[in-house]
């Protein structure tokens, strides 16, 4: 279903060497490209069936229709010179082929609104379908501590309906941009049965973990975005359709947050 990690690796790679790339890009692009492999957290396979199926060149085969054919990889050759005669499915379970995939559209996409004015990124394809659509109560965690400390509260003040609001877990906040997007839910909604929530932080996730999670929300919180202004019981919408995530609170309302809001302490005072 495509790496949210990736799309902030890329980014950094193309700044690096002066290649225009845009967050939305990847949108536009990747977000159409169809599911084709049947592996967690997407899927129901591990990466050793994926291996026995056929692997990567059984994947890039299927793709040959979106991949440039006049590419040097590192191995000196283009892509399609690099996977002739090792492109067959041995177990379409596990890759599916590019005319029935498992999902026509599941790359990742942008959703972009006041509580992420440049941007924020989810993946569709190891979502909730039905969270997809959603406006809740937001449930704020002032820092990764805030939600270590209160998550499994009994008394905490939230049921499925809500939205999980981390802050402070961006590049600058933490430092570092740790892999704690994809929070895990209270115990006492774990009880009930709910497996995902809607979940928004300035972080990031691993690549195995699932859920309804919107992750790298920029600007962030440690350095001013409107993350750091949302206040528990704020009305959030996210619709991944319309590419929308909103803060129902009004622009002057936010400016009066701002006037009160004081910068955290740098997390660390010199670079790696």
């Amino acid at each position: 279903g495509g790496s949210s990690n990736f799309i902030i690796h890329l980014t950094a790679i193309a700044g690096r060497i002066g290649v225009a790339l845009k967050l939305g890009d990847f949108d536009t692009i990747g977000s159409k490209i169809p599911l084709l492999l049947n592996l967690m957290p997407s899927g129901k396979y591990l990466m050793e069936d994926f291996y026995y199926a056929g692997g990567l060149p059984v994947v890039l085969d299927q793709l040959q229709a979106q991949l440039h054919k006049n590419v040097i990889t590192v191995t000196g050759k283009n892509h399609h010179d690099n996977i002739r005669g090792n492109t067959t499915c041995y177990n379409e379970e596990v890759i599916a082929s590019i005319h029935s995939p498992l999902i026509q559209e599941a790359g990742c996409v942008v959703v972009k609104g006041n509580l992420a004015e440049n941007g924020a990124v989810l993946k569709p394809s190891a979502a909730t379908p039905a969270l997809m659509k959603h406006k809740g109560r937001a449930v704020v965690f002032e820092s990764i501590e805030d939600y270590n400390a209160r998550i499994d509260d009994p008394d905490l003040d939230i049921d499925e309906s809500c939205v999980m609001v981390l802050k402070y877990v961006g590049p600058v906040g933490y430092p570092g941009m740790p892999e704690v997007g994809n929070m895990a839910l209270p115990k006492k909604i774990l009880q009930k049965g709910i497996r995902d929530m809607v979940r928004i932080s300035d972080g990031r996730m691993s690549g195995t973990a699932y859920g309804t999670a919107v992750l790298h929300v920029s600007p962030e919180s440690a350095i001013g975005g409107n993350l750091a202004l949302v206040k528990n019981g704020d009305i959030i919408e996210l619709n991944v359709e319309q590419r929308l995530l909103q803060l129902h609170v009004s622009d002057e309302t936010l400016a009066e947050r701002r006037k009160a809001w004081i910068a955290p302490a740098p997390a660390a005072n010199r670079g790696y």
